[in-house]
Parts: C-alpha cells; sequence; structure tokens
C-alpha cells in the first residue's frame, strides 16, 4: 500500500508540481492585489477624496450617486450601459465599470474572455481611464490582472479553470498520500523524528527530512487551498461532497416576479431596495439586468462578515417592482452555505485580518519549497542502488 502511495505523490507532484508553483508565488501577490494595482496605477484608481474625508477613510455611497454615475456612462456613446458597478471602497476610490463581451459563438475553450473596465471619479463623475481586464501584459495597467488570470485560468479561459481545478484535485492527492507516508509509528521517538529537521552537511538527508517535516505542518492550509481552488472553479465537483455532510440552499438565479408591463426601475430604486434590507451594510457591487426579465444583483458587505472587501451577502432585486426576491446572508447562513461562504477569506487569509493575508502571501513559497526538496529527493533515489534488506524506502537513504 505504501508502495502505490509514494508513486502516486511522487508522479502527481512530478506533474502538476510546476503549475502549483506558480499558483503559489501568483497567490503571494495576489494577497495584495488592491493595494498593489493602486500602488502602480494611481492615475487609474486613486482619486481626489470628497471633501471633508481623508484618503482612505471608509466611504459610504448612497443611491443617488450611483445612479448618476450610471447615468453618465450610459448616455456616453463611447461607454453605455455597464454590466456591472463596483463602487469605491474608501476615499479616494473611484467606481469601476465593467462591459463583459458579448459570447462568441463556437469560441475556443482556451480563448481568454477579455472585459473592458472604465473608471469614475465620484466627485467629479468623469471617466479617469481604462484598462482591458483579461488582456495579458506587463505593463502597469495589466500587470496584476495577468497575474489574476494566471492564478485563475493559466490565461486559458474556461479550459483554464479545469486544468485549475485538476490541479486542486492533484493538490489534495499529494497532501493525503504525504499524510500517510509521514505517519510514524505511535512511539514518542519516532514522532520526534518525523518532526525533526536537521542540516549534518547532507543536502539530500536535509531535503527530505524538511520535506517530510515541512509536509506534516503544511498539510491543513494544503487542504483548504486545495479544496477551495477546486470549488472556485469546478464547484459541480465539491458540491455533493459538502450536500454529504451539510444541508445547502438550491443554485440558480431568480427571475423578476412582476409583470413586464410595470416598466424598469432605476438603479437607485434597486440600491435603495438593498440598503433598505441590510441598512448597516456597504454596497459594494451592482450588477445591472442586461434582458427583459433579469433582477438586479446587489453585492454588500455586513459589519461582521468573514469576507472583506465587497463581502459576500448578495441581494436580488426585481427590476420591475424593486422587491427583494431572494437575499443569501453568510451571517445567518447554516450547513453547506456557511461553509461555502467561508472558502474564499480562508482561501487568501483575511478571514484572520491582515496576519492572515501575510501568512497566506509567505505561504504561496511552499510550493517551490516542496517541489526543489522532492525533486532533490527523487534524483538522489534514481542515482542509488537498491537498498539492502535491512533498510528499505527513503529512510534507508536518509535516516
Amino acid at each position: 500500500m505504501k508502495q502505490i502511495a509514494r508513486k502516486v505523490h511522487l508522479w502527481t507532484g512530478l506533474v502538476f508540481g510546476t503549475i502549483l508553483v506558480v499558483l503559489g508565488l501568483t497567490g503571494s501577490a495576489l494577497s495584495w492585489i488592491h493595494e498593489l494595482d493602486s500602488m502602480l496605477n494611481p492615475g487609474l484608481l486613486q482619486v481626489a477624496p470628497p471633501a471633508g474625508l481623508r484618503a482612505g477613510d471608509p466611504l459610504r455611497v448612497d443611491a443617488a450617486l450611483v445612479q448618476a454615475a450610471a447615468g453618465m456612462l450610459e448616455a456616453d456613446p463611447r461607454y453605455g450601459r455597464p454590466s456591472m458597478i463596483e463602487l469605491p471602497e474608501r476615499a479616494g476610490d473611484v467606481f469601476v465599470a465593467w462591459y463583459r463581451p458579448a459570447p462568441v459563438e463556437g469560441g475556443a475553450p482556451w480563448r481568454q474572455a477579455v472585459t473592458r473596465q472604465v473608471m469614475v471619479d465620484p466627485a467629479r463623475l468623469a471617466v479617469t481611464g481604462e484598462r482591458n481586464w483579461g488582456e495579458a501584459g506587463l505593463s502597469r495597467p495589466l500587470l496584476m490582472p495577468t497575474l489574476f488570470h494566471i492564478h485563475r485560468y493559466l490565461v486559458a479561459g474556461e479550459a483554464g479553470k479545469v486544468v485549475i481545478a485538476l490541479t486542486g484535485v492533484s493538490l489534495l492527492l499529494v497532501t493525503l498520500t504525504g499524510l500517510y507516508l509521514w505517519w510514524p509509528r505511535m512511539a514518542l521517538g519516532a514522532i520526534a523524528k518525523a518532526l525533526t529537521v536537521r542540516h549534518g552537511g547532507n543536502w539530500p538527508r536535509f531535503s527530505f527530512q524538511l520535506h517530510r517535516a515541512g509536509g506534516f505542518f503544511a498539510a491543513p492550509v494544503l487542504l483548504v487551498i486545495a479544496f477551495s481552488g477546486i470549488h472556485f472553479n469546478m464547484p459541480a465537483w465539491t458540491t455533493p461532497a459538502i450536500k454529504a455532510v451539510a444541508p445547502m440552499s438550491p443554485a440558480g438565479k431568480p427571475s423578476n416576479k412582476s409583470s413586464p408591463e410595470n416598466g424598469a426601475i432605476s438603479v437607485a430604486a434597486a440600491v435603495g431596495a438593498a440598503q433598505a434590507a441590510f441598512p448597516d451594510a456597504r454596497v459594494s457591487r451592482v450588477s445591472l439586468p442586461q434582458k427583459p426579465g433579469q433582477p438586479f444583483e446587489i453585492r454588500v458587505r455586513q459589519p461582521g462578515e468573514l469576507r472583506k472587501g465587497p463581502g459576500a451577502t448578495r441581494i436580488s432585486i426585481d427590476s420591475g417592482d424593486a422587491t427583494v426576491l431572494r437575499a443569501i446572508d453568510p451571517e445567518r447562513a447554516a450547513g453547506g452555505d456557511k461553509l461555502v461562504s467561508w472558502l474564499f477569506p480562508l482561501h487568501t487569509g483575511e478571514a484572520f485580518g491582515t496576519a492572515g493575508r501575510i501568512f497566506i502571501s509567505l505561504f504561496g513559497l511552499v510550493p517551490l519549497a516542496f517541489f526543489v526538496t522532492g525533486l532533490v529527493i527523487w534524483i538522489k533515489l534514481r542515482k542509488k542502488p537498491a537498498p539492502v534488506a535491512r533498510k528499505s524506502g527513503k529512510a534507508a537513504q536518509f535516516a
């Protein structure tokens, strides 16, 4: 059994190791995506704060201002009606309007979708600039979006999402088989040896001990990152496992219940309805209906939410009469819904504040360390003859 586990551990690590290293390194940078993006692109993403506020102060945008920004863009033939508007979180931030491209019939699954972003100064209601989110490049406007799309899609569209999900499965296999191979005899001396790292001038032995002991301590984080990464890209693969242990709400988006004769409500009315439903929350995103019968989708963040930034509370507002069709509230969710709401803040480390983000950004180096030490062990084992019967396996080579 251990021989099978060793082969699975070895070949899964060799096949997917390079991708895991890339995901770890890009994840380190993405732990600070908003800060780095703003630092690289101050003219695009930062403006003078509103009167009476200092840059960085919390900002609560009212419904009328969202309406004014949306109306300004819709009236300008260079932009038109956006599909989504991100609201500024702090004084000095901008509105970000998203324009999703029309679906291309028969498009290659590895083609990366490109979304137009238009930035708007909330005080002057003037466009500060734009960029293509999803276009690969190393220029300052495109650097952080490119790192995001490498981490999420390998810059390969829907096909890349499948590869990333498979890489998450490989990380689960590597971690679980590694734990199985690490497991010592339940004796104090054996456990201490399995957790000890000594150099002693022998690099292969040091690599083996670091790989073995480090894997034990890293395993809980690796399992969380692997499972959450699979869920983000292929939720259909993980949802049955979640439902097996905890109930979940039905998937899918609601449709309007109002009569089409009602007409369409304004953006301000939709935002106002969301604010009335969650008066203490900050509205962070507004997705506008693109077809008749579609509701507004409003994202808000409640004060106690585990997820920072935009939050994880979602409200569907009927675009005909402004009634609340559905509210997904992570603060009151139970069972599987609660677990799903935890996955992103655990994956990014933001569940534990700044300390958690620092930890995750440093943890991004762990796949590289395992890949290098694993290669050293593999190369050493390939060079050495088979061990004598007195000792076998890796322990014989590096004990």
